[in-house]
């Protein structure tokens, strides 16, 4: 049984698993990757539509939480991978970068060494891409990238969307990642062959073989462990009890932007009353922990289509013949991705750059009996949400405990740019669903429906309908300023031998999904660690 390594990484995600096999690459440095969660063996990791499945609350590979949207206005489930790979053997795979904009940004916030320039080498390094190598995009890397194949069942209906967004100003391009300036297209997913590619299959597996990586499941990280202001070591949790393991050299946070300022207020790094009076020996007061919480804020738009639509795909014998196809030769609608489009567009022409992302899936859902079931009848849902939220939300525990369940407010659509954002999204998805290209095949716009049509209405139905895009960020802030919670190099500010590196380290949310920004990061920590030894 393991008691010391020179690393420690707690949390085997996107960031994580990159971060184990960079670190090990070199013999010299002697590396443990903890993981709360199982083992990501489940048949229902490597098929793609099992994403469904695995993200029900309940399901032993996620973390879920009750959260507060805002105010009034309700509460929402979260849910989190809890599983080596993390939310990347849960979530709906698709790859998404954002703009160079987003990481220029970050460097005029003070986050030296994460421009553009800095990131996009370590995503080049990381890419396998279908679509071939460019200045900008990678072949060769572990993390094989293919986008949603053609003639498929549906095509007609995914050309009629792209080019109704074309009509309504938003371009077709062959590689969203690669268009700055915005444009739809078929969506580049972490697929490759019909099955799912995470962080621990491209990352984690091939350095699996080496002697100085131990990897540890079902295994709990009660808190961090000091020798005065230096991080000595982790209190863990497994089925035979509660043991310390000691570092050498550091400890690295990569739990997600929940369970890690959940892990530094555990460890006494927070803001200092609420420490005090959960009875938590204070090691650094640190009021920012748990603040700056940043979510995307979803919204499906339904429609009631003639064809084209996937709906009776995935109920019935249809089901079971489409598991089937998957078992048998990994292929039909069982590989794809969340969705088959995915979209950048500016919901006004002046705009600098696109400000909302939408993803176009041959699916439509309703509330049964049994929560969200699929229509009977053929539809298409377009969702989006406003990529740059200025709304700010917060978490913090609420006990000692570890197994207590932390405090977490979205804070949703608070901000009344946010809110005009949100209400320039919905119209620009019904200029797209309006125009001639889509005339033939559409037959009515089912939600928000024809009742909602003022600026008030489409508002409260997006509060009332919105929910969590699954990109939490921002919650242990990454800057250069004295108030932020790690610096530029991920280092915990008031502390040594103490890193956090995940989404809670974003100062903003990037433009788009997190999954690849968040592989991206741990791969520009881990070059950075290497270059300090």
């Amino acid at each position: 049984m393991i008691d010391t390594a020179d690393y420690i990484i707690v949390g085997a995600g996107s960031a994580g698993c990159v971060l184990a096999a960079e670190l090990s690459s070199d013999p010299s440095n002697n590396v443990l990757l903890v993981e709360s969660g199982p083992a990501d063996r489940h048949f229902l990791i490597d098929m793609p539509r099992g994403v469904g499945k695995l993200m029900a609350p309940g399901n032993p590979h996620i973390w879920s939480y009750d959260v507060t949207k805002a105010g009034n206005r309700g509460t929402e489930k979260w849910v989190k991978g809890r599983a080596i790979g993390g939310s990347s053997s849960v979530n709906g795979m698709i790859y998404a970068r954002g703009f160079a904009s987003d990481y220029d940004r970050w460097a005029e916030l003070g986050c030296t060494g994460w421009g553009w320039a800095d990131m996009v080498p370590h995503f080049k390094a990381m890419e396998d891409h279908e679509l071939g190598e460019t200045p900008e995009r990678g072949v060769g890397g572990p993390l094989r990238i293919s986008t949603h194949p053609r003639k498929v069942a549906g095509d007609e209906l995914c050309e009629a969307v792209i080019d109704a967004a074309a009509e309504a100003g938003t371009p077709r391009v062959a590689d969203t990642n690669a268009s700055p300036q915005g444009g739809i297209g078929y969506q580049a997913r972490t697929i490759w062959k019909g099955k799912r590619q995470s962080a621990a299959k491209a990352f984690l597996r091939p350095a699996l073989a080496r002697k100085n990586l131990t990897v540890i499941s079902d295994t709990d990280v009660l808190r961090i462990l000091f020798d005065g202001q230096r991080a000595s070591g982790v209190e863990v949790r497994d089925a035979s009890g509660v043991r310390r393991i000691d570092a050498r050299r550091e400890i690295i946070v990569s739990a997600g932007a929940i369970q890690s300022p959940k892990l530094l207020q555990l460890s006494g790094i927070g803001p200092a009353r609420l420490l005090q009076d959960l009875g938590i020996a204070v090691v650094h007061d640190q009021p920012q922990v748990g603040r700056n919480l940043r979510e995307h804020f979803y919204l499906q738009t339904k429609y009631r289509v003639k064809r084209g639509s996937l709906n009776h795909e995935f109920a019935g014998p249809r089901l079971l013949w489409n598991v089937l196809r998957y078992v048998i030769a990994s292929s039909g609608p069982m590989t794809h991705a969340a969705q088959e489009l995915i979209g950048y567009v500016k919901t006004e022409p002046a705009l600098s750059r696109p400000d909302c992302q939408i993803g176009v899936g041959l699916y439509s859902m309703g509330l049964g009996p049994k929560g969200l079931e699929l229509d009977k009848e053929p539809g298409l849902t377009i969702g989006g949400y406003p990529m740059h939220p200025v709304s700010l939300g917060e978490m913090h525990i609420v006990s000692a405990d570890p197994d207590a369940a932390p405090y977490i407010l979205a804070n949703y659509l608070t901000d009344p740019e946010d809110q005009a954002t949100a209400v320039r999204l919905v119209r620009y998805i019904r200029k797209i669903a309006s125009q001639p290209a889509l005339a033939e095949l559409m037959i009515e716009e089912m939600m928000p429906g024809r009742a909602v049509q003022t600026d008030d209405e489409i508002l409260a139905d997006y509060l009332a309908r919105g929910g969590t895009a699954y990109h939490v960020a921002g919650t242990c802030r990454m800057g250069s300023d004295a108030a932020s919670v790690v610096d530029p190099l991920a280092r915990v500010r008031g502390v040594s031998g103490l890193r956090v590196v995940d989404t809670s380290i974003f100062p903003e949310l990037p433009s788009g999904n997190t999954n690849a920004p968040a592989m991206a990061a741990g791969r520009n920590v881990a070059m950075m660690i290497r270059k300090d030894r």
